[in-house]
């Protein structure tokens, strides 16, 4: 009763009053009865959502999507006729669901038939919604990369823990097959001891300058921004009017940091796994990248980063290698990559570099299989699915929010690194950098009131 309070009082504080909608009654579809349905909210209408988490969700007849949320008035209107769409061609009735539209997603959060939400949002509106789903008892299926700092990251994960929910952050190679079955090598010691990881993805082209614009009448700009600082509105630095193709804001660093930390915790996070850091991370940081000197975006492009670790593993990533993961042992190295796989259409990876799935110094490591008694990893075939599973039993999903947490702080120290380009000292534990207290005033950002998750009532 006290967490519906405070989202009341929340919503009435900053985005003014309103009337709790109605509680929609619950339907049946297919076999299952309303009591086996999860019922999920989408936050945020955007690329991502539209072509990745909601098809993703849309495959479960275990769940329904029965609200969604967005800024921009026009997405949530799609939003809600593409899940209107799909139901009424599952079912065969055009009015078998009406989809709830809610412009701030935390009215979406006081509603009791809402078990879980999908957040697809800009990189900056990660923790808050997060955290918030959390305090209002829903399971959360969050996109990478975890948050936009270390200290909100740490925050997340401290409530998601508390309140007992299950979060799965969506780094998909974690389901990609061959980056198990390569971690998996590494950690049984086919490639003898692992010494060195080389990680390589491509960073963000530079742009054109770009002049303020009218704030279209279908955006909520002001929250948009949410807790960053307040700038001009011009649309290649937020998304595209008319389509859905790759948004400006991924290049801003106002709202993120660019690949590092968007394509980045995709492989770092794997990377981990074939490590055995999951649970820690790097003991020191090195960096170097260009930046542009002129044009709206300001994300590195070209860059060369070095971790080392306490196990006596280094990882070096930069964006000349091909998109892969490579590790090199004593013994031997494997490879694993992407292939020709894609997110969405428009991710920026030269497909022509990354054919191989899997390769190896020697075939014969790559057949040569997992014992019963060696080390066996979470094997998943869907990390939508794997959270729908979770949610129903209530087991740790295979990309938890800690897990989450640590990769995306590996990113983040390596745009602090990219920034300071001096060699940087970290304490995994203490999460905290040894005797820097310029590199320590960058683990957070200011927070412009009332947004953020400086302003949630913990």
């Amino acid at each position: 009763m006290k967490r519906r309070l405070f989202l009341r009082n929340a919503l009435a504080t900053t985005a003014g009053a309103f009337v709790v909608p109605t509680i929609i009654p619950s339907h049946v579809i297919g076999k299952n009865p309303p009591s086996d349905k999860i019922n999920i909210g989408q936050i945020g209408c955007g690329r991502i959502a539209m072509s990745l988490d909601l098809p993703a969700i849309f495959k479960f007849d275990i769940a329904r999507v029965v609200a969604c949320s967005d800024l921009d008035s026009n997405r949530m209107k799609n939003g809600k006729d593409k899940i209107d769409q799909f139901y009424a061609n599952k079912t065969g009735k055009s009015d078998y669901i009406d989809t709830k539209m809610f412009e701030d997603y935390r009215e979406m959060l006081l509603r009791s038939d809402i078990d879980a939400v999908v957040i697809s949002t800009p990189d900056h509106w990660h923790a808050q919604p997060a955290i918030e789903a959390a305090l209002a008892g829903k399971d959360i299926m969050l996109q990478k990369p975890f948050s936009l700092t270390v200290a909100e990251g740490r925050l997340m994960c401290e409530i998601v823990k508390k309140k007992g929910r299950i979060l799965q952050v969506c780094t998909q190679h974690r389901t990609s097959p061959q980056f198990r079955i390569a971690a998996e090598l590494v950690r049984n010691g086919r490639i003898g001891k692992l010494h060195t990881v080389r990680v390589g993805f491509p960073g963000d082209p530079s742009g054109p300058e770009a002049a303020e614009m009218p704030v279209p009448k279908n955006l909520n700009y002001d929250m948009w921004l949410g807790s960053t600082p307040e700038v001009y509105y011009t649309e290649i630095g937020v998304h595209p009017q008319n389509d859905y193709s790759r948004p400006g804001w991924l290049r801003r660093h106002q709202f993120g940091a660019g690949a590092i930390t968007g394509t980045a915790q995709h492989y770092f996070d794997v990377a981990a796994w074939g490590m055995d850091t999951e649970y820690t991370g790097p003991v020191s940081i090195e960096a170097v990248a260009e930046f542009p000197k002129s044009g709206l975006w300001d994300v590195h492009g070209d860059f060369m980063v070095k971790h080392e670790y306490a196990n006596g593993v280094t990882c070096y990533t930069n964006s000349e290698y091909p998109v892969l993961i490579k590790y090199e042992g004593t013994e031997g190295w494997i490879t694993a990559g992407p292939g020709t796989h894609r997110v969405t259409s428009s991710d920026p990876v030269p497909i022509e570099k990354n054919a191989k799935l899997l390769d190896a110094s020697d075939p014969k490591i790559l057949t040569s299989g997992i014992k019963e008694n060696e080390i066996h990893l979470y094997k998943a075939g869907d990390q939508h699915g794997n959270w729908l599973e979770c949610i129903q039993s209530r087991k740790l999903p295979i990309s938890t929010a800690e897990i989450g947490h640590r990769s995306g702080t590996v990113c983040l120290l390596s745009d602090i690194a990219m920034k300071l380009e001096r060699k940087l000292f970290w304490d995994p534990e203490k999460e905290r950098f040894k005797n820097d207290d310029e590199a320590n005033a960058m683990l957070s950002r200011p927070q412009r009131k009332p947004y953020g998750t400086n302003y949630i009532k913990l």
